[in-house]
């Protein structure tokens, strides 16, 4: 049965909006969008000043990027189906003041434990914004060109916030400290609260099913635990008790998460819907690109400031090229999924990101910039941005505009896992590593060197270099340092060469996924893209397609 939806709130209803409205209300839209995408970006560029003064080593920082991800990403699919019932916009309100709050907080803080809780915390609100950009766009812009459209600059948001947010936080601790990433926030969320609150149209589905509180628990423990075993494991050990038990504790409550949704009523995720390989697929393709690029941006964090000992604005337009490259990928393929068909715009995608990522893995401490660095951050920037488009409408059409919110959700978890998930993963892999290779050379470097605390920080993170360069020592020991200095370099590429090579292999894997399961001819493939224009797809129809 096909269900309708309802606009309802103060103001015009969406159906009311005229063509300058409707822009005016997705840039606003956009600039909410930015604020969440940009907070990551900024939190970025700061790593190594955070590891510096408040003395946290890998599995810190890791925790500093994944403690919002977790959060953001565990409470999407419960916040779309809030939004959906009491208001697309009153919830990104309500978000965006709570972005600012807990900002101010992460701010204030000064420890390694507030930061931790703070992003957080700043992850829980940016949940409750972030499904409700897309599900008003998507009941905004109900024509197909103006809704691709619509779509594609919501994509090039990544690429924007890519671009700025390495510069501005570059700039930003070039002229304060490290609290400034935070502080910038509030300001941005509140000019992004008018803007809402003058353009954008309440809108809300005129049936929504009652709120799974199980399954989002079951999701959340299953998704931490499995996160916290990773990024833990380097320190524990891959195959020690404590990690075991996390593996298992995971896998538990995720099988227990899958049953308990496939008999519930109204599942906080219908996993039937995957059953569809038109959401299933591109559902996989964006996760495994945000875990490449997630991961990507993290490693390449350590590798700009600890290894090249570049300054945080200096990381910052050194990373331009990434950026430019998601900025202008975006838009060019939604274009080109429309001429040859989805599939072979993903496809190439993420072989695109496999290539970029595999020159990525050859970069040692004395590679000049201007070659394979340059080169693999074009690579990934394109294929990263080529997956995002195609894959998001595949998603969003599959669902009607009653469950645009839940689909939103849906289609940011995707993204958001992933990310954890390449933080944690390659990010742990890299400090194995690198472990392996320093441990024992940094155990036996004298005391007059580092100090006993400074070596434990300096045998888990190579960002430790920055403290140790800066450190006054005898000049009889320079060299001594500087041998040290330059293991610790080699040991951190070897380190981000194994992790890179994890992901080509994902990649791989996930572009043969999407060449065997998804359709090539553009024909089809474009009904499948547009056919919501015929009629809203319906829970039948959906089970049929699969």
């Amino acid at each position: 049965m096909t269900v309708s939806m309802a606009s309802r709130g103060s103001g015009l209803g969406v159906a009311g909006l005229s063509a300058r409205g409707r822009v005016a209300a997705l840039v606003a839209i956009c600039l909410a969008e930015l604020l969440v995408v940009l907070d990551n970006t900024l939190v970025n560029v700061a790593l190594p000043s955070m590891a510096v003064q408040l003395q946290a080593d890998m599995s810190g920082l890791q925790w500093i990027v994944d403690a919002f991800t977790l959060a953001f990403s565990g409470l999407l699919l419960a916040t779309g189906h809030l939004g959906d019932r009491y208001g697309r916009r009153k919830f990104m309100i309500i978000g965006l003041a709570g972005v600012a709050v807990m900002s101010a907080a992460g701010a204030l803080s000064s420890g390694l434990g507030q930061v931790i809780a703070a992003r957080a915390g700043m992850g829980v609100f940016a949940a409750v914004v972030f499904p409700a950009t897309l599900a008003l766009i998507t009941n905004i812009f109900t024509q197909a060109r103006e809704r691709a459209a619509a779509i594609a600059l919501w994509t090039a948001m990544a690429g924007i916030a890519i671009a700025i947010g390495p510069v501005v936080g570059g700039w930003l601790l070039e002229h304060f400290s490290w609290h400034s990433v935070f502080w910038i926030n509030v300001p941005v969320a509140l000019v992004a609260i008018v803007a809402v609150l003058a353009t954008t149209p309440e809108s809300r589905a005129a049936h929504v099913h009652r709120l799974d509180r199980v399954g989002i628990i079951l999701s959340l423990v299953g998704v931490t635990a499995l996160v916290w075993s990773i990024i833990e494991a380097p320190k524990h050990g891959w195959l020690s008790t404590q990690s075991l038990a996390g593996y298992g504790l995971s896998v538990l409550a995720l099988a227990v998460f899958v049953a308990w949704e496939l008999r519930v009523d109204a599942p906080v995720l219908n996993m039937r819907l995957f059953r569809i390989r038109r959401f299933a697929v591109p559902s996989m393709a964006i996760t495994v690109s945000y875990f490449c690029a997630f991961g990507f941006l993290f490693l390449i964090t350590q590798y700009f400031q600890g290894v090249k000992e570049l300054t945080p604005l200096e990381f910052g337009i050194h990373s331009l090229p990434f950026a430019a490259a998601v900025g202008i990928g975006a838009p060019v393929a939604i274009m080109l999924a429309q001429k040859v068909g989805s599939t072979a715009v993903i496809v190439s995608g993420m072989l695109i990101l496999a290539v970029g990522m595999y020159i990525a893995g050859t970069v040692t401490p004395e590679t000049e910039y201007v070659g394979p660095v340059v080169v693999s951050m074009i690579l990934l920037g394109i294929g990263f941005a080529v997956v995002q488009g195609p894959a998001t409408e595949s998603i969003m059409g599959s669902v009607s505009l009653e469950e645009a919110g839940a689909g939103s959700a849906v289609n940011d978890t995707t993204r958001e896992v992933g990310g954890a998930l390449g933080v944690a993963l390659l990010g742990s892999i890299m400090t194995s590593v690198y472990t392996r290779e320093i441990a024992d050379r940094i155990a036996g470097i004298p005391n007059q060197i580092m100090n006993p605390q400074q070596k434990e920080l300096a045998s888990n993170t190579p960002i430790s270099v920055l403290e140790i360069v800066k450190a006054p020592v005898n000049p009889i020991l320079a060299q001594a340092k500087l041998d040290l200095v330059n293991a610790m370099k080699v040991a951190a590429m070897q380190g981000a060469s194994a992790a890179s090579h994890v992901a080509v292999g994902a990649l791989l894997v996930s572009a043969i996924l999407v060449a065997v399961l998804l359709p090539w001819r553009r024909e089809q493939d474009q009904s499948i893209l547009l056919g919501w224009r015929e009629k809203e797809p319906t829970t039948a129809d959906s089970a049929q397609e699969g």
